[in-house]
């Protein structure tokens, strides 16, 4: 899966808003939304709330999880579990990167919540890399990581099946006898006969 088909099911992700207008109910492909009232929070997709937001029709609210209390204590919590812990969104980095990028001025203490989250992300990205590390070196063909979001298993997407691919060879050259050992073995048996 690409990151942009990642993102695409990350703005599906229904969200609330508090709208400046009033309308009646729309009806989508993916379900019916409204009536909009202004000024009374509605639920809608992330991909209509960004949309109404750059068009200046309604205020995000944003998700209980981006909080800058509840974001500091996973930041722990990653920090000091050497597994990855469950996130509270399995699409926390599409959903924080689109409404920090259009309503920042929606979300209290934005900029340090962009960081937290970046911080998240860079934790889990090491623990990535060491995993697939102690596993390359174990020799292993498979492995169990739980807690894993897309995003982040596609950013090892480029890199671990060649890897892989790269160990299957090598494992299975090593094992098969060259035909340069096989000449090699022989000339040193039939050198030795020679010298009894």
């Amino acid at each position: 899966m690409d990151p942009y088909e990642i993102e695409f099911l990350g703005e599906n992700r229904i969200i609330s808003v508090i709208p400046n207008f009033s309308y009646d109910k729309i009806y989508l492909i993916c379900g019916e939304f409204g009536p909009f009232r202004a000024g009374l929070p509605l639920n809608v997709p992330l991909w209509l709330a960004i949309m109404l937001k750059q068009k200046q029709k309604c205020r995000i609210v944003p998700p209980d999880w981006m909080d800058l209390d509840v974001l500091e204590n996973i930041k722990e919590e990653e920090k000091r579990s050497r597994f990855f812990t469950k996130m509270p969104n399995e699409h926390y980095m599409v959903e924080a990167k689109l409404i920090l990028g259009v309503a920042a001025e929606d979300v209290p203490n934005s900029s340090e919540i962009k960081t937290i989250i970046k911080d998240i992300w860079d934790i889990r990205m090491s623990k990535l890399r060491t995993s697939m590390d102690a596993l390359m070196k174990s020799g292993g063909s498979y492995g169990r990581l739980d807690h894993l979001t897309l995003m982040e298993i596609n950013s090892v997407k480029p890199l671990l099946p060649s890897a892989m691919d790269d160990l299957h060879r090598i494992r299975t050259t090593s094992k098969r006898p060259t035909t340069a050992s096989l000449n090699t073995s022989t000339f040193s048996q039939s050198g030795s006969s020679q010298n009894i």
